[in-house]
C-alpha cells in the first residue's frame, strides 16, 4: 500500500509539473503557428509573470489564483508591446536576427528583474497551502488540485476561443497561410500581435502557478523555458494537442526519473526522452510530414 501511495503520489507532481509545461508549451507554440518566430525569451516572460503576481499578492492580499488573471492581462500586454516594437521590426528579415533579438531579451528582461527585485528567492504563500483533500491512500494538496484544474478551464478557454469565435479563426486561418488570411480581409499583424500577447498570458499562468507551488527568482525562468522547447519540439512545432501531450508526459517522466534514479536525471531524461520521438517520429508526435 505504501508503495503504490507513493506512484500516486508521484504521479500527481508530475501532472502538476506537467501543467507548467503544458502553458509554457501552448503560449510557445500559439507564437510560432501564428508568426513562424521562436522566442527564446519565454522562460524570462514566465518569470515577469510569476513576479507580476507576487507584486499584486503583496500589495493586496488577494487571492493569489484571482490575481493570476491579472498577471496574465498585464504581462499579456507586455507580450503585444515586445511584437510590436520588437519582433515585428525583424520578422522577415532572417533568422538570425529573430534568435539574436530574443536572446538578447533574456539578459534584458533578468537583468533589469534584478534590479527591480534583487535576486532574492520569494514565494507566493497562497491560503491552501496547508490545506490537503484526504482520498484515504493518497493526500493531495489543494494548491495541487487549483493548479491542474486551472490549467485544464485556461485550455478549454483557449480552445473554444479558437473554434468559435471569428478572432480565433482568423488566429487560426493566419497560423495556415497568411497571405490567403490577408485576402479574406484578416488583418494579419493584428493577430500577431494578438498570439504574442496570448502567448505571454500563457507564460504568465505557468510563472504564477510555479510561485505558488515553488521558490523563484529572477533566473527562474531559464529551465522551464529550455524543457517548452523540447515540449514542443516531442509534441510537433505548431501542435497545440501535441505540446499539451508532450508537457504533461516530460512531467511525468521527471518526475518518477526523480524518484528512481535522483534529481541530477530530471533535465537529462528530457532530451533522452525527445532523442527517442525524433528519432520514431523527426517530426513529433503531432507534427505534419512535410
Amino acid at each position: 500500500m505504501t508503495e503504490i501511495t507513493t506512484l500516486l503520489q508521484i504521479f500527481i507532481w508530475g501532472l502538476t509539473a506537467g501543467c507548467i509545461y503544458v502553458l509554457m508549451a501552448v503560449g510557445l507554440n500559439m507564437i510560432f503557428g501564428v508568426m513562424k518566430v521562436v522566442n527564446f525569451a519565454h522562460g524570462e516572460i514566465m518569470m515577469l509573470g510569476a513576479f507580476s503576481s507576487f507584486g499584486l499578492y503583496y500589495y493586496t492580499g488577494l487571492n493569489p489564483y484571482f490575481l493570476m488573471l491579472f498577471s496574465m492581462v498585464i504581462i499579456g500586454v507586455f507580450g503585444v508591446i515586445i511584437e510590436r516594437f520588437g519582433f515585428r521590426k525583424v520578422l522577415g528579415t532572417g533568422k538570425l536576427n529573430e534568435i539574436f533579438l530574443s536572446l538578447g531579451l533574456i539578459y534584458i528582461l533578468q537583468n533589469a528583474a534584478v534590479k527591480l527585485w534583487t535576486d532574492d528567492i520569494r514565494k507566493i504563500n497562497s491560503p491552501y497551502s496547508s490545506m490537503t483533500l484526504d482520498l484515504g491512500v493518497l493526500n493531495i494538496t489543494y494548491d495541487r488540485i487549483i493548479a491542474i484544474v486551472f490549467t485544464a478551464l485556461i485550455l478549454i478557454s483557449l480552445y473554444l476561443f479558437l473554434t468559435k469565435t471569428d478572432v480565433g479563426r482568423a488566429l487560426r486561418a493566419t497560423s495556415q497561410n497568411h497571405e490567403a488570411a490577408m485576402l479574406m480581409g484578416v488583418n494579419v499583424n493584428q493577430m500577431y500581435m494578438l498570439s504574442f500577447g496570448i502567448g505571454a498570458a500563457l507564460a504568465a499562468a505557468a510563472g504564477t502557478v510555479h510561485a505558488i507551488l515553488s521558490p523563484f527568482n529572477p533566473y527562474m525562468g531559464t529551465i522551464p523555458g529550455i524543457m517548452a522547447f523540447t515540449v514542443i519540439i516531442i509534441g510537433g512545432l505548431g501542435s497545440i494537442p501535441g505540446a499539451v501531450i508532450a508537457g504533461l508526459m516530460l512531467g511525468l517522466v521527471q518526475n518518477f526519473t526523480i524518484f528512481y534514479f535522483g534529481g541530477a536525471w530530471k533535465e537529462a531524461v528530457a532530451f533522452v526522452l525527445l532523442i527517442i520521438v525524433l528519432v520514431i517520429r523527426p517530426t513529433g508526435i503531432f507534427g505534419e510530414e512535410q
